[in-house]
């Protein structure tokens, strides 16, 4: 699998985005964001800036209703919607410890000054 990942975290998402339908063609994710209280929620999705937005206007998960708002920390793309659900259930398996060396440093840094 191949990691993506910004830089920063309000970094630019780089998907081939089909304008018309909003959607990202032949691409699937499993992402991870960090919620307001520190902790991280993992999910996958089809297209990482709309699911972004409803986790943020309060549209997303219930987990992260009430944790608002999130940001996007970490995410990787798939070619089947199967690869991606898979990764998403591999990542939920993981101690908060292991979640975190998924992280870059930088991130790691951040997360543990909370």
């Amino acid at each position: 699998f191949a990691l993506w990942y910004p830089g920063k975290i309000s970094g630019t998402i780089e998907v081939n985005y089909n304008d018309k339908a909003g959607t990202v063609m032949d691409a699937y994710f499993t992402y991870m964001v960090l919620c307001s209280d520190n902790t991280l929620y993992t999910g996958y999705t089809d297209n990482l800036k709309r699911r972004m937005e409803a986790h943020n206007s309060g549209k997303g998960a219930k987990y992260t209703k009430a944790r608002l708002p999130v940001e996007l920390v970490y995410w990787e793309k798939h070619a089947t919607k199967q690869k991606a659900m898979q990764q998403e259930y591999a990542i939920k398996q993981l101690t908060r410890a292991q979640k975190l060396k998924l992280l870059p440093e930088d991130v790691q840094n951040k997360i543990n000054k909370k």
